[in-house]
């Protein structure tokens, strides 16, 4: 199972969704293949990955395969990125069948995995559209907020279209409330707004806000291994259950 994290608006909690579901799929002994398409590195960073020789921009740019990039940490396999991925849109702009490169890497290492995660830059860049083209599902984390609103129309619309086109499998797993404060009214109020006028799955979890979420990536390691008892981390793993249950027979 390929599943996307996709939000084309920034500090929605996309990065942190993508580590710590991953890793709590491999602490529940899944195998786990995340792949950082992100030219910041975020998800490479957090993991405490530093520099290395090979990154997912030597994959996309067909120099190597994503089994010569892999680094193993917290029980996952990582394919880390860095910020030369940013010149590699560009660079196979003009290649043929460019969306479908990382959905050809993929197509190697995906049985290898029960699930592969990957986590995109927060716009709809060409190595997003690879994301949508490879992927089976899609992950939408979502702060409780008016403005998130305005933000899921662009994310349910730029789906619609690379459904159409690209990848006719491709379909929305659901709605994860991240960053949410069960005290305020405005979360109720969107979760109520979203539920009648979308035609999309809100997760039963959801991410209550937590400060040792934030503090796990100085330490290089995920929530569950810094914080285990943490609220976080209790989130995090109950979601992870909930994916497991939604896509059990669906590998």
């Amino acid at each position: 199972m390929i599943i996307t994290v996709i939000n084309q608006k920034g500090g929605t909690g996309k990065t942190t969704t993508s580590v710590n579901l991953g890793c709590a799929l491999a602490e529940a002994k899944k195998k786990v293949l995340m792949i950082d398409l992100d030219p910041q590195g975020n998800l490479s960073y957090w993991l405490g990955i530093g520099e290395v020789d090979k990154t997912m921009a030597d994959v996309m740019m067909l120099d190597n395969k994503i089994t010569d990039v892999i680094v193993k940490k917290e029980g996952v396999s990582i394919a880390p990125s860095d910020v030369s991925l940013s010149d590699v849109e560009i660079n196979i702009a003009s290649m043929n069948q460019r969306e479908s490169i990382l959905k050809n890497a993929l197509s190697e290492v995906e049985s290898d995995y029960d699930y592969v995660i990957i986590d995109c830059p927060p716009s709809l860049s060409l190595l997003t559209v690879n994301a949508l083209t490879a992927t089976d599902r899609v992950i939408v984390p979502l702060q409780m907020e008016v403005l998130s609103l305005q933000g899921l129309d662009q994310i349910v619309g730029s789906i619609a279209r690379i459904k159409s086109v690209l990848n006719s499998n491709l379909e929305i797993l659901g709605l994860l409330p991240v960053m949410v404060d069960r005290r305020r009214n405005l979360s109720r109020e969107i979760y109520e707004y979203i539920e009648e006028n979308y035609d999309l799955k809100l997760f039963e979890s959801s991410i209550r806000s937590n400060v040792r979420v934030s503090e796990a990536p100085s330490f290089g390691v995920s929530v569950m291994s810094y914080s285990p008892n943490s609220t976080g981390a209790t989130d995090y793993r109950a979601f992870a259950k909930e994916i497991l249950k939604l896509t059990k027979n669906k590998k």
